[in-house]
């Protein structure tokens, strides 16, 4: 094309097409003159012929007429004055529409010339972006403004793009990229009919979808056929179509011809028949219309017209069209990316990759990109199976929540959860938005603060209840109002027993047990004022425990929890990567002792439930104020999990949980789910032991004032808890033989548990008023 520019004398394209539109509208104002001035001669020469006539009767005339009135010679004059302006007023016109003429077309030659190819719109690139699990290939989901898949079109038969030729462009590869009669209907249409109409060849919806974003002003057709011209001029039409085939919508929500194969045949588009692709060629009209689903006689009838076109352009040979049958679709997939568990997992990885400030929700829904989570596919399964009530058969009672999470706390990466049976029906997230009472959980971190302090492990306590602490005003008592005695800090943590963390947080202070908590990685409020925060009256969720507790599962050094492994574009280059990075919080010896002492929950105390794992396992549990809730976290070196259930009210408050299953209020229950997973996540794994911990505090404290004091002997015989109060609940009661210490040859918890229910937990309290006695909170 560019040669025959220079055979007319022009090196640019542009220039052709100004100079083109001037030189129309030069012939034309050039032929009206012609016709003008050939009347002017004619009349011109009728004149001079009768010159000499005319001057002597008009000598004669004014002779005769000297006498006349002058009115008559008058209105000749008038005449002719009028007629002169009329033919002045119409030359004007005639003049200004030449003038217009050549202002449009120069117009439009400034336009063509000024024109560039801009970049494509983002609506054109726009790809759907795979979430897959860990392995990098099983996919989760998909985010998507637009399921479209760009694809490389050398891979596809040449058919594929001849039906669409065939359907939509017949002249494609001769035209010049636009079709004028197809403006001018649309044109006629859009003002006769007030609908909206664009033109037509495959260049021009290109251009439209391509570059100018879907354009409907007549501003914007105009600019979208010149742009039109001048793709045409200077991008290759193969590149033309194949930008076309990967823009084009084909109904189902499949934008491009990958999307679109997929979603009627369930295969790549390169593995598409003759039929297929002439049948995905027919439809692109009117995609969700004719849809072989919705109207299956009008994509017959496409699909046919599609064939014959192909068949008399050569594009296929007459036994292929003669083979060729209408194919049949795979049903329309209904499915929202967002339904079942799944729903969570790809809400929680948005969030996070938005909060991380690396991506825009927009670039994760149009950037193509492949997201690989943390997300085991196994275990996955395996959370779902453990802690959904769905699949309990319908022996837990309804309307009981749970929520449970599984980490690598060396790393910070989610193994899995559960959130919830299904987001499109419940878009609250049980693992980490809803939140609960967690009870004793947050004894650790008074135990921790104890640890920090120098108080040796082998410090006694009073475990009798009830007890009132001057702190609170308030009696506080052990679940189910058991008395331990006096007793070492290894053995109440096994069993959880208010009285003793109470006193415990005394010495600690409350500000530090938060402290400590916020610094292993809890993010939600604790109150740091009143000495019941260690009975973790706090609301917290699942995964705001797993924060804290793996800072202790990792010797101190604190993970960021996260759910995405890496990000890559669609060319593979990796865009993100979370960082596995930890922080050191805590001294490692400190972590080490205080993990010694949460082994002795799962070998002694309320954690039992665990010990069918046959690892070595540091745990706690936690029932909430008034029976609301209860939980369960534990942990080998390399993975923790966590468990809660509530029972939310149908106002959104908290409901005691009703007894099942022979756990009272629930509480065990969590303990038991724990050792249900890690006994199948961790059955290939090896045991791994904690390091070896020195305890260097001092019995009694740094003061020698912690607990029973620095003197007090250990070679007493251990006490049996009794189930009602045996001493005074001062907080400050001196040793009675009725009440002697457990007996402890070394900080290994010795003393036996409780005379009480395997499953029931041994610290519940109730914080009632000040004239009250208080039933526990413990766990």
């Amino acid at each position: 094309m560019n040669e025959t520019y220079k055979k007319n004398g022009f090196d640019k394209p542009e220039v052709c097409f100004s100079a083109k539109l001037i030189s129309v509208v030069s012939m034309d104002f050039e032929t009206r003159s012609i016709r003008s001035n050939a009347g002017g001669a004619r009349s011109s020469t009728t004149k001079n012929s009768r010159r000499g006539v005319t001057r002597r009767t008009n000598a004669s005339n004014h002779r005769k007429n000297a006498n006349k009135s002058p009115s008559h010679h008058s209105g000749k004059r008038n005449g002719k004055r009028k007629r002169s302006i009329g033919r002045r007023i119409l030359f004007t016109l005639l003049a200004l529409f030449i003038l217009g003429i050549v202002a449009v077309a120069g117009t439009l030659a400034y336009m063509y010339a000024k024109t560039e190819i801009p970049k494509p719109e983002s609506i054109a690139l726009a790809q759907k972006t795979t979430v897959y699990y860990a392995d990098g290939k099983t996919p989760i989901g998909s985010y998507a403004e637009q399921n479209r898949e760009i694809i490389d079109c050398s891979t596809l038969p040449k058919y594929v793009g001849n039906a669409i030729i065939s359907s939509e462009n017949r002249t494609f590869y001769q035209d010049s990229g636009i079709d004028l009669r197809g403006i001018g209907r649309a044109f006629l249409n859009n003002v006769t009919k007030g609908t909206r109409q664009g033109g037509s060849t495959i260049t021009q919806q290109y251009a439209e979808r391509y570059y100018l974003g879907e354009t409907t002003s007549y501003a914007g057709k105009l600019r979208e056929a010149i742009l039109s011209l001048k793709i045409a001029q200077t991008e290759n039409k193969d590149t033309v179509l194949c930008n076309y085939m990967n823009t084009i919508y084909l109904g189902r929500g499949a934008y491009g011809i990958e999307a679109a194969s997929k979603a009627y045949f369930n295969k790549d588009a390169k593995n598409l028949t003759i039929s297929e692709a002439a049948m995905l060629a027919g439809i692109i009209p009117s995609p969700t219309y004719w849809d072989p689903a919705v109207n299956e006689k009008e994509a017959k009838l496409r699909f046919t017209r599609v064939i014959r076109i192909m068949r008399e352009d050569n594009h296929i040979t007459a036994k292929q069209a003669k083979d060729a049958s209408m194919p049949k679709s795979v049903t329309p997939s209904t499915q929202n990316a967002y339904a079942g568990q799944q729903g969570y997992l790809l809400r929680m990885v948005k969030d996070e990759l938005i909060s991380s400030k690396a991506f825009t929700e927009s670039e994760l829904d149009t950037g193509g990109y492949k997201i690989t989570t943390t997300i085991d596919k196994a275990k996955q399964d395996l959370m779902f199976q453990t802690a959904s009530p769905s699949t309990k058969n319908g022996v837990l009672p309804a309307g009981l929540e749970v929520g449970g999470i599984s980490v690598d706390p060396q790393t910070g990466a989610i193994v899995s959860l559960y959130a919830g049976d299904d987001y499109l029906k419940r878009e609250l997230n049980n693992a980490s938005q809803s939140t609960f009472q967690v009870g004793s959980t947050m004894k650790v971190f008074t135990l921790l603060g104890a640890i920090q302090d120098d108080v040796n492990l082998d410090t006694y306590f009073n475990g009798n209840s009830p007890r009132t602490f001057s702190s609170v005003g308030k009696a506080v008592a052990n679940d189910g109002g058991v008395s331990y005695g006096y007793i070492n800090l290894y053995t109440a943590l096994a069993n959880s027993v208010n009285t003793v963390f109470m006193d415990l947080n005394d010495h600690v202070t409350p500000a530090k047990t938060a402290s400590i908590a916020k610094d292993a990685g809890i993010q939600g409020t604790i109150d740091s004022k009143s000495a019941f925060n260690t009975l973790g009256v706090v609301s917290l969720s699942i995964m705001d425990l797993a924060r804290g507790y793996s800072t202790l599962a990792n010797d101190g050094a604190k993970p960021t929890l996260h759910i995405v492994a890496n990000v890559q574009n669609q060319a593979g280059k990796e865009q993100y990567k979370a960082s596995n990075a930890t922080s050191k919080v805590f001294d490692a010896n400190d972590v080490a002792l205080l993990q010694k002492a949460m082994t002795g929950v799962i070998q002694n105390g309320t954690g039992s439930a665990a010990r069918s794992i046959g690892k070595t396992i540091a745990g706690k549990s936690g029932t909430a104020n008034d029976n609301t809730a209860a939980d369960f976290v534990g942990f080998t070196p390399s993975t923790l999990t966590a468990f809660g259930l509530w029972y939310p009210s149908s106002t959104g408050g908290a409901e005691e949980v009703p007894t099942f299953l022979g756990y009272p209020h629930g509480s065990g229950y969590p303990a038991y789910m724990f050792a249900q997973y890690m006994s199948q996540a961790l059955e290939s794994e090896p045991d791994q032991s904690f390091p070896t911990a020195t305890d260097n505090g001092k019995v009694g404290g740094p003061d020698g004032t912690w607990g029973t004091g620095s003197n007090y002997s250990k070679s007493t015989a251990s006490p049996t808890p009794t189930a009602s109060p045996s001493e005074s609940t001062s907080a400050t009661a001196s040793p009675s033989t009725s009440a002697t210490p457990s007996q402890s040859s070394s900080p290994q918890p010795t003393t036996s548990a409780p005379t009480t229910s395997a499953s029931t937990e041994s610290s519940k309290a109730e914080l009632k008023d000040s004239q009250t006695q208080q039933n526990g909170t413990s766990e």
